[in-house]
């Protein structure tokens, strides 16, 4: 082989070698939930929900306060609408690092997290204030931390309401008047016992599905928050909602352990000041949807029911008292007795 011919094929060689090192450093980044970018940290955060939902801008808030925070040193890259996929496939993305953060439903995560499943149970809390007031408690944070074993932990809570009873003819007052009625509800079998126990035939039916499962008379009413009732126009079909709460499902931010434990200290307090402050601007933003949904029922013609909530929680105390998780039974007993 000629001179020119070796330092061709040596050069070559250096070449291949640079490319394959700087892919491999590339693919590190992305392994890291982000990367580094001109001297900034690039931290991806994927959801399901569209661009002007309340936590959607409560991300874009963050956002803008970590890059305040860190004098522009680290950032969030934002993916809605599910372009990197379901709840469940963020969750497994944050699990083996290749994504930073998500926003789940804590009901999403009782598989990780049994103790999650509190949530689910009704009339766990007795309004929005104690509500609130154990998730920024020392029982919120505690749960925040719940599923590092299992590579997720917890920045904060997002509100997503009180999920109330709805129907098309009969109006909801006492927990009576559910008996015989067809309810829709998620496939969850908690969802299915309560509804069970306060006398109604618990249907489930995919959301996509339910309008016009209410308008074919297939069920009777359905539950859900006042923004979910409105923004899906159910108003139309269902002209009684009753505000009895019967269980308040927090969002959550979830950060992968695994990337979290690639950040400064610095880095971390600036990033959980951030989340802190996001939720705060968020629950603001979901009261006003939540006021502005339900004057747009009433002026659609719905009528809104202030119930006796007790009378509710009273009829569904066996499903408390049936609780078999020794961890889910303790913590519900710290959640009655905090203030």
């Amino acid at each position: 082989m000629s001179k020119t011919s070796s330092a061709f094929a040596a050069g070559l060689l250096v070449g291949v070698l640079a490319a394959t090192i700087g892919f491999s450093l590339f693919l590190r980044h992305q392994k890291i939930g982000g990367g580094d970018m001109a001297g900034k940290r690039v931290l991806k955060l994927a959801h399901g929900l569209d661009t002007a939902h309340p936590v959607h801008l409560a991300m874009e808030f963050m956002k803008q306060r970590l890059g305040e925070l860190s004098d522009g040193t680290v950032t969030l890259d934002i993916y809605p609408s599910a372009v990197l996929g379901s709840e469940t496939e963020c969750i497994e993305q944050l699990q083996n690092g290749s994504l930073a953060m998500t926003k789940t439903s804590a009901g999403s995560i009782e598989n990780f997290v049994p103790t999650m499943a509190v949530f689910s149970l009704p009339y766990v809390f007795r309004d929005e204030t104690h509500f609130w007031n154990v998730l920024n408690g020392p029982i919120g944070k505690e749960l925040l931390k719940e599923g590092e074993s299992k590579y997720l932990r917890g920045l904060c809570y997002y509100d997503a309401g009180s999920r109330n009873f709805y129907t098309k003819e009969t109006p909801i007052r006492t927990p009576d008047d559910l008996s015989g009625l067809k309810i829709r509800v998620m496939n969850s079998a908690t969802a299915i016992e309560l509804v069970k126990t306060l006398g109604a035939a618990p249907t489930p039916i995919a959301w996509g599905e339910l309008y016009s499962a209410l308008a074919q008379g297939t069920v009777d009413g359905a539950e859900n928050n006042a923004p979910s009732f409105s923004t899906n126009k159910h108003y139309e079909v269902c002209k009684h909602f009753s505000l009895d709460g019967h269980s308040r499902i927090p969002d959550m931010l979830l950060m992968s352990t695994k990337v979290w434990r690639t950040l400064s200290q610095q880095e971390q307090t600036w990033l959980e000041q951030a989340a802190k402050e996001s939720s705060d601007f968020q629950r603001e933003l979901w009261r006003k949807e939540t006021l502005a949904s339900l004057e747009q029922a009433r002026e659609e013609g719905v009528v809104v029911y202030e119930v006796d909530v007790a009378a509710f929680a009273a009829k569904v105390q066996p499903m408390l008292e049936q609780v078999d998780n020794a961890d889910v039974k303790k913590l519900l007993d710290r959640i009655r007795e905090a203030n």
